[in-house]
């Protein structure tokens, strides 16, 4: 009898034990998480670029944060679209996170690659670096402002050469440009590329004059070209060139100023309903690490931002980047 009352008392506790494991879709481990196996930061570019310095940048300190390994998985191609289906088809579970530029690529993927997925898809848990777009020309350019390569474009169709990355933002504004000033497209020899790399290389070789790229990426070649024009509200020390409507104003046009580059954190929308503690654990991990002064201080270094923006305003941003981007999209299509 003693033994019948041991064996019911264990299948008891090994019942509860289980039904406590399975209570809201997670399991026992979510607590111990992320000590199961490391997390992968699934980087949507090449190695070398802005948003891979990012992520290895981050690797180190948000691993002692998690106490646990952090690797970073490049899967490029496809303007992001391959990571991004990398990371929709691993298992929501904490351990894949999306680390990109999102915007505009992401957008870019849904509106005009035929990416069967959607922005909410997605939870954004944290964009820390925000970038803004820059108009410059070769050093050695015989065009000295935006007016200038302006009036060639329209007068001697195919005399300027740029460089821009594929469904970038500068891309589309210097689509949006032309069309603001009834310029044909054709006029301008447009040279796409798929890293921002390749695209400043062009500029700062000489093989293109104007390139339209993301600003805060171009500090590696300041010394091989000439700054134009910043898409921004207002001028900034960081580089010696009116803003984008104040260099076209004599055009009597004005173009809509709106966020460049905006890199940082996701993970499946899944995620925090199947692992609400893991989520928090996960976000607290990146906010904490960006809080940490002598991370900012690494960071700024290397000139990649550090802000904490938290999810609820990051996917906010996102969303708004990609209705702006939506609204011209049919520019990129040309």
């Amino acid at each position: 009898m003693y033994t019948n009352i041991v064996k019911s008392t264990m299948k008891v506790a090994a019942t509860t034990v289980l039904g406590l494991g399975l209570i809201g879709g997670t399991s026992l481990l979510a607590d111990n998480y992320p000590t199961k196996k490391p997390v992968n930061m699934v980087v949507g570019f090449g190695i070398g670029g802005s948003a891979d310095r990012m992520t290895r940048s981050m690797t180190t300190f948000l691993s002692d944060e998690l106490e646990t390994r952090v690797k970073v998985v490049n899967k490029k191609g496809a303007g992001t679209q391959i990571a991004a289906n990398y990371v929709l088809k691993k298992p929501a579970d904490g351990y894949t996170v999306f680390a990109s530029t999102f915007a505009p690529y992401l957008a870019n993927t849904i509106l005009s690659g035929n990416a069967k997925y959607t922005m909410t898809d997605f939870d954004f848990l944290n964009i820390q670096w925000f970038d803004f777009e820059l108009f410059a020309l070769n050093k050695n350019s015989k065009y000295n402002n935006m007016m200038e390569v302006i009036d060639a474009i329209k007068n001697n169709p195919k005399t300027v050469k740029a460089a821009v990355v594929q469904g970038s933002g500068g891309h589309l504004l210097l689509k949006l440009l032309l069309e603001k000033l009834e310029i044909p497209q054709e006029n301008l020899n447009l040279v796409t590329y798929s890293s921002g790399g390749k695209a400043r290389t062009a500029v700062a070789g000489g093989q293109v004059d104007l390139i339209a790229i993301s600003a805060q990426g171009s500090e590696s070649i300041r010394e091989f070209i000439k700054p134009i024009a910043i898409v921004k509200d207002k001028r900034m020390k960081q580089w010696d060139a009116p803003t984008l409507n104040e260099a076209i104003k004599a055009s009597g046009k004005e173009l809509p100023v709106f966020s460049g580059s905006m890199r940082g954190f996701a993970v499946s929308k899944d995620f925090k309903a199947k692992y609400p503690k893991r989520y928090v654990t996960l976000v607290d991990g990146i906010k904490r690490t960006l809080a940490n002064k002598s991370v900012q201080s690494f960071l700024k270094k290397g000139d990649i931002g550090y802000t904490w923006t938290g999810p609820e305003e990051s996917n906010r941003l996102i969303n708004e980047s990609f209705k702006i981007f939506e609204s011209y999209s049919y520019l990129l299509e040309k």
